[in-house]
């Protein structure tokens, strides 16, 4: 009795909600949901495959630290082999996986139009996914100074993508284009845990497209992937609440210093990649590349031997430390090894992004400043944050979003002007040193690459 009775609800349920999308009234509602549907879809596959691969990338990073400590000899073993083997995966299964992945994203952006869509396979699909984790996983195993949150962002586009590949053919369109920017700004909300930070970069970075043309898929897509991943991970911030009270009042000083160092030093390191990419073109034989990782891999392991494992790896520990425990300051070469170990790691072609090396390099500008300058606890954090905000600025010319990040890491809004006043100064000054930022080049390379008619050069010197 009580079985038939279910199944008669069922179906009066479904002939009400048949009613209702039949109705010429609803039509609207009927096409708005199928067109949500498949941001909502994307964005928990890439909440639950963010989570889990910052667990295995985490606790990779964790084993090597310990047995680096436990043998330092290990270094020169293991940092070389891993490097190579973390390269080969790329060039044996997929080249586009290579580097952080975002300069592919926005080149598929640059591409999600009739005449080229054709080509963004080759920088979103499955396969480099997979190849994407393997690369990062061998490389950060072996001590390298690379992040998992740029991987993220492909891993995030290309989820995106085949979720849009896959609907019928009677499915309502979707702009690709806003597919894959959506993609992406969920990929970095479900890796830093900052959704507003996700959402700027949409905007700031990967496109020039008015914000009204996707912003509901965009909001929701965030807020799905971050509840995704609190979901298994639960609440937390990327780095946790800095003590900031009781500033100085000149500290604004320090923040403009810290802010013109890290943009100068962050403009550096990525010119410094660049030019060493460009000269990797002239290897035509492939033990020529493999000689070349193998040495990169071996300057990462004297780095590491003759100052300290813990300065090597993606950053994340230096940042912890240096914010939350009385060792506050870090000796005058932690940005040398931060910042051309960073250099060794990405030029190796392996996988593996800038984004969280980048923000360590800028923490050790800011430790190693304010233990000169004899600051108080509260300042030296503002410094250390600062710098976080100036180096990424340097290497991505994103100084609202590299603010909007470490603000949304620490949650420590009373700090927005000074978080803000050094991404515009890191911003201007790293000018100096290029006009173009990092991901820029390589998206004009990729675009060059695929024969794209509006991609023009923007680096000419080698």
């Amino acid at each position: 009795m009580e079985e038939a009775e279910g199944y008669r609800l069922r179906v009066r349920i479904r002939r009400r909600l048949k009613r209702i999308f039949d109705s010429a009234g609803n039509e609207r509602l009927k096409n708005n949901l199928l067109q949500a549907l498949p941001f909502w879809i994307g964005s928990v596959l890439t909440g639950l495959v963010a989570v889990y691969y910052s667990k295995i990338y985490l606790f990779l990073e964790s084993t090597t630290m310990h047995l680096f400590k436990g043998a330092p000899w290990l270094v020169f073993v293991m940092t070389p082999a891993l490097f190579l083997l973390g390269w080969w995966f790329v060039i044996r299964f997929d080249p586009y996986a290579k580097g952080s992945g975002i300069p592919q994203v926005m080149a598929a952006i640059e591409m999600a139009n009739p005449k080229d869509n054709h080509k963004i396979p080759k920088l979103l699909n499955l396969r480099i996914i997979l190849v994407k984790m393997l690369s990062s996983f061998s490389m950060i195993l072996g001590g390298g100074l690379i992040g998992r949150e740029g991987p993220t962002i492909q891993i995030a586009g290309s989820i995106f993508r085949k979720v849009n590949q896959w609907l019928p053919d009677w499915w309502p369109k979707i702009s690709k284009r806003n597919m894959i920017m959506t993609g992406a700004a969920a990929g970095l909300a479900a890796a830093f845990n900052t959704p507003l930070g996700g959402i700027v970069f949409a905007v700031e970075e990967l496109t020039k497209t008015h914000i009204s043309y996707f912003k509901t898929a965009l909001f929701t897509a965030v807020i799905i992937s971050g509840l995704t991943a609190q979901a298994l991970f639960g609440p937390y911030l990327y780095l946790g609440y800095p003590g900031v009270n009781n500033l100085s009042g000149y500290i604004f000083l320090g923040v403009i210093l810290v802010a013109v160092l890290g943009g100068l030093a962050g403009s550096f390191t990525s010119r410094s990649m660049l030019w060493i990419m460009n000269w990797k073109k002239r290897f035509k034989k492939r033990i020529q590349q493999i000689v070349f990782v193998l040495i990169c891999g071996f300057a990462v392991a004297l780095l590491a031997y003759f100052s300290s494992p813990s300065l090597i790896g993606s950053g994340k520990q230096i940042m912890t430390s240096v914010l939350f425990t009385p060792e506050k300051y870090l000796p005058w070469y932690a940005p040398v090894v931060r910042i051309f170990g960073s250099i060794f790691s990405y030029s190796t072609g392996a996988a593996g992004g800038v984004f969280a090396p980048a923000l360590a390099s800028g923490a050790s500008i800011g430790s190693v400043l304010s233990s000169w300058m004899h600051l108080s606890d509260s300042d030296t954090n503002l410094l250390i944050l600062s710098g976080m905000v100036g180096f990424l600025t340097g290497i991505t010319r994103t100084p609202f979003t590299s603010a909007i990040l470490v603000l949304e890491m620490t949650d420590r809004h009373s700090l927005i002007f000074y978080l803000m006043l050094a991404g515009m100064l890191a911003g201007l000054v790293s000018t100096l040193v290029d006009q173009h930022s990092f991901y820029d080049h390589l998206k004009m390379q990729y675009l060059r690459e695929e024969g794209v008619a509006e991609a023009t050069p923007l680096m000419v010197d080698s």
